[in-house]
């Protein structure tokens, strides 16, 4: 848990997948990112899900859902998916909290690892929102470019975690930043998608950013010419966590990443002479 001024944050794992060194990384050589995150023989990486809870003005608020409990069991093989932490009832159980508590949930995009817990199966098959007392909100481009996919994108979105949501209008687009609570701000970060959303949080002159896949892993914020493969506009992604950067500088921010097992949380440092670096930050999950 962390304190941010007036705000509580608790980090959750949802889950835990493994994926291919490649695509995690990119054009980054082999040789240079098995330093940061060392691969298993068949040169898969591990990624969790991290989802940020954040506490304020009487709202609790979900930031990202995971991959959550509908996916296939052959998926679930693909997807080395395994759930070290327990379910996500649990871990909202530890912080003394239920899925009704939620008034809520921000989708910094809609893939199918950050999006899939927005709905669950009923007894009856049915698809259900996943936190019934919460409106969820998400980029109106994001939710645009998952209605249209094309070769490249359609296997990250998957409508079940979305569009019974628009039909019954829990689900509330945005159209650029935007205060989203006391302190919580949902802003553009583009580049892992044209419409992918970070979220910034402020109190009492205290800053925090979860990065999301801007810089799905640490090392991708410190190095502004590293970036994963999954990235629909590569180049828009440096420019963006060059922005990022310099207002991690300026403020001490705390920076939470979506997908690091070993470095979930940092400051960025400046270096005399060489590239700003990531000083880990101790975090304990919910």
């Amino acid at each position: 848990m962390f304190h941010l001024g007036e705000l509580e944050l608790h980090l959750i794992v949802e889950s835990r997948t493994l994926a291919d060194g490649g695509g995690a990384f990119g054009l980054v050589p082999k040789a240079m990112w098995a330093k940061e995150m060392p691969p298993d023989a068949d040169n898969l990486v591990p990624m969790n899900q991290h989802l940020l809870l954040v506490k304020t003005g009487g709202q609790i608020i979900l930031i990202d859902t995971g991959i959550g409990s509908k996916m296939p069991p052959k998926w679930r093989d693909v997807w080395h998916l395994t759930y070290p932490c327990g379910t996500l009832d649990e871990s909202l159980a530890r912080i003394g909290l239920a899925r009704d508590d939620i008034t809520l949930v921000i989708d910094t995009h809609l893939h199918n690892d950050h999006s899939g817990g927005n709905t669950v199966l009923a007894e009856d098959g049915a698809l259900q929102p996943a936190f019934p007392n919460a409106v969820y909100r998400v980029q109106r481009r994001e939710y645009e470019d998952a209605m249209r996919p094309n070769e490249r994108t359609r296997a990250s979105y998957i409508p079940a975690n979305y569009q019974p949501l628009v039909e019954s209008g829990r689900l509330h687009l945005l159209d650029g930043d935007t205060e989203l609570a006391p302190g919580v701000f949902g802003v553009v970060t583009p580049g892992h998608t044209p419409g992918h959303m970070s979220v910034r949080l402020e109190s009492r002159g205290e800053h925090a950013l979860f990065t999301c896949d801007m810089a799905t892993y640490s090392v991708l914020f410190e190095r502004l010419g590293w970036m994963t493969a999954y990235d629909v506009e590569p180049l828009i992604t440096l420019e963006t966590k060059r922005r990022w950067q310099q207002w991690a500088l300026e403020t001490n921010a705390l920076l939470i990443f979506p997908h690091d097992p070993l470095r979930p949380a940092a400051r960025l440092r400046a270096v005399e002479g060489g590239r700003p670096a990531l000083e880990a930050v101790p975090v304990t999950f919910a």
